[in-house]
């Protein structure tokens, strides 16, 4: 089975309550093959609330984390520069996403699909 990094919107849902994000995500638990990039793991804080905090924690801890190396950090740059100069504005956070999973060879899951110019890069369960 294919390893997926899990974008915010995705776990978000999951934390929600929402089915179809269980069972997208809940397989992939059982194989190990989920993947959050450490910038999810901020983007879940920075928009939690207190009373969230034990499930946002027991979702992180039931993923893979994936860090931001230098060559994540450059290659992102690299795809901001690429899509700029074809007019698509994408945010820092999105091209470290997006570069996770191309350099690590993880797809992604997400809802937000403008987020992510290339669409090879999504996974279809």
């Amino acid at each position: 089975m294919q390893t997926v990094l899990i974008d915010t919107d995705i776990a978000i849902d999951y934390l929600r309550g929402e089915s179809s994000a269980k069972d997208l995500i809940l397989p992939l638990w059982k194989t190990n093959k989920a993947y959050v990039s450490i910038l999810t793991v901020y983007e879940l804080h920075a928009g939690m609330r207190e009373n969230e905090k034990e499930d946002t924690e027991n979702f992180i801890n039931a993923c893979n984390i994936e860090l931001i190396t230098i060559e994540i950090a450059k290659r992102g740059g690299e795809i901001y520069r690429h899509y700029r100069k074809q007019g698509i504005t994408l945010t820092s956070t999105d091209c470290l996403i997006n570069t996770t999973a191309v350099v690590k060879g993880h797809k992604i899951a997400t809802r937000n699909k403008e987020h992510y110019p290339d669409k090879k890069m999504f996974w279809k369960h």
